[in-house]
């Protein structure tokens, strides 16, 4: 059986996510027997930047032309393109000012200079191409990425959680800081799979691995409120790490 071809690409980002994949290192020579990694820049410097690709996993956020550009192109070479960290699949931090005057921002940073260069209003993956998966996290976590790819192999559409945070405080037996401190934590809207990291140390979450599908925000909001946790403020947090997501949460909708 031939190894699947595969890419792993950053765009604009910390290359965080990139970085935990090479952490993986009790399983890193098994990846290697399994995967035909052709493209790696990040790994390697002898690279294949032309080859079909059977996956391409990609990070960070669309923040130039040049960047959009690329990302058009690892579309055309592979067949699955995976999104892997929440600036790929959310925007992320550098999303925070995307509807902000650039031009202002720009010329406020870098003088008249810096309207000669090549940058653009954060655009998560999605926006731009087709994604066939995502892996949200800030990072991403190895386990995930490894079940990721375990199930590619096999042909199937990687399987990843479906909860909110919330749910693992309470398989954890944390206690709730939002409902005992009033905290602004987003545990009860936030996508699980970090195995709430953040609560069980007593920091309130702040949504760095995005929304989940099927949080009821409506609800979540009406306890923020009754809590005395103003909207503006979850929002706020929201914004910092999926501002992509955040049209109709602060409003009070039913995402």
């Amino acid at each position: 059986m031939n190894r699947p071809t595969v890419g792993i690409f950053g765009l604009s980002g910390c290359a965080g996510d990139q970085l935990v994949i090479l952490d993986c290192e009790d399983e890193l020579l098994d990846l290697v027997c399994l995967l035909d990694v052709r493209d790696f820049l990040m790994a390697s410097s002898d690279n294949d930047e032309t080859c079909h690709l059977d996956i391409a996993f990609v990070e960070g956020a669309v923040l130039s032309r040049r960047d959009a550009t690329r990302l058009a192109r690892i579309r055309e070479r592979c067949e699955h393109l995976v999104a892997i960290g929440t600036c790929a699949v959310w925007g992320g931090v550098a999303a925070m000012d995307r509807d902000a005057d650039r031009d202002q921002i720009i010329t406020t940073l870098y003088g008249e200079t810096g309207r000669t260069y090549d940058t653009s209003p954060a655009q998560a993956l999605h926006e731009l191409v087709e994604v066939d998966c995502a892996i949200s996290g800030c990072p991403i976590e190895k386990e995930q990425f490894l079940g990721a790819v375990a199930d590619l192999l096999n042909g199937n559409p990687p399987l990843q959680p479906t909860y909110p945070v919330c749910t693992e405080c309470k398989m954890r037996e944390t206690a709730c800081l939002l409902l005992r401190q009033g905290s602004t934590c987003l545990g009860p809207i936030t996508l699980g799979g970090c195995d709430a990291r953040c609560p069980v140390l007593g920091i309130p979450c702040v949504g760095c691995r995005g929304p989940v599908d099927d949080a009821n925000t409506r609800a979540a909001l009406a306890m923020f409120r009754e809590l005395g946790v103003p909207a503006e403020a979850v929002a706020r947090k929201l914004r910092t790490f999926a501002p992509v997501a955040i049209v109709a949460a602060p409003h009070g909708g039913d995402r």
